[in-house]
């Protein structure tokens, strides 16, 4: 159906549910049971949902080179055809966000609704040196400092205060332990991305889900996609970069609720 070739499906994936197809691109430094863990088995309950890990995630090795987001975006697509979905909606989170909309692109017979959570086509200052850093980080292999970085960024104000101390410390720690080995190559990838010249193009409907206590990735990048968008439509959650942990009930129902109105 694509008039792309699709590569071979390498990439490690997961596979729920049943029914109409929908499709899952992660974020940075994490996969696929990290980004949605909390509203896997939501969404499965009424699509098929296939992901795949990035390398360096999960249980696919991490690259000896440079990430290119065409062979993500081809990925993406070849194993959701691997796993009989023909056609499907797109989800990008965060880093996932570009990804998606460059398999959109790429493969437009395939792709029948997007949505986008947390995400831009092109880091604005704040977030690239936020990258920069992150990357540094990441490559001493210091994991608890990386989460320690992290966690006021992606979190929103709100709910970092909210916990109390040892909480906040436990969170830190299991976060750590969960770091992707590729979190460099993904970090880097995130700081030179840039899809805006694909967004013209996306012809089918997509939802914009704006994290509207976002430091990591600031609204107005949000914004910015939705107005560039033919047609999109901009809805907002009131969390930070991680919609997951502050509030995964809010963020599964406007995805299933969009979900509902495409999926005939």
């Amino acid at each position: 159906m694509s008039e792309r070739t699709l590569p071979e499906a390498t990439f490690a994936r997961t596979v729920l549910g049943s029914g109409p197809g929908l499709v899952l691109a992660h974020g940075a430094g994490s996969s696929v049971s990290n980004t949605y863990g909390p509203i896997l088995e939501g969404l499965a309950a009424r699509h098929t949902v296939v992901g795949v890990d990035y390398p360096g995630s999960g249980d696919t090795p991490r690259s000896t080179t440079p990430l290119d987001i065409d062979e993500l975006a081809d990925q993406l697509v070849a194993a959701a055809v691997a796993e009989g979905l023909d056609t499907f909606v797109l989800h990008g989170y965060s880093l996932g966000g570009p990804i998606a909309i460059r398999a959109a692109a790429r493969h437009p017979e395939r792709v029948t609704a997007l949505i986008l959570t947390a995400t831009m086509a092109y880091p604005n200052h704040q977030q690239a040196l936020t990258l920069r850093v992150w990357g540094k980080l990441a490559a001493t292999g210091d994991r608890r400092l990386v989460s320690e970085f992290l966690f006021p960024h992606a979190l929103g104000p709100q709910a970092i205060e909210a916990m109390p101390a040892e909480q906040l410390e436990e969170a830190i720690t299991y976060a750590a332990a969960e770091v992707a080995d590729g979190t460099v190559e993904h970090a880097e990838l995130a700081g030179r991305i840039d899809v805006r010249d694909d967004l013209a193009a996306i012809g089918v409907p997509t939802l914009v889900i704006s994290t509207t206590d976002d430091h990591l990735a600031p609204p107005a990048l949000h914004r910015r996609l939705a107005e560039n968008i033919p047609g999109a439509r901009l809805v907002e959650i009131p969390t930070g970069h991680l919609p997951m942990v502050e509030s995964p009930g809010e963020w599964q129902r406007l995805i299933t609720d969009f979900l509902a109105e495409h999926d005939a």
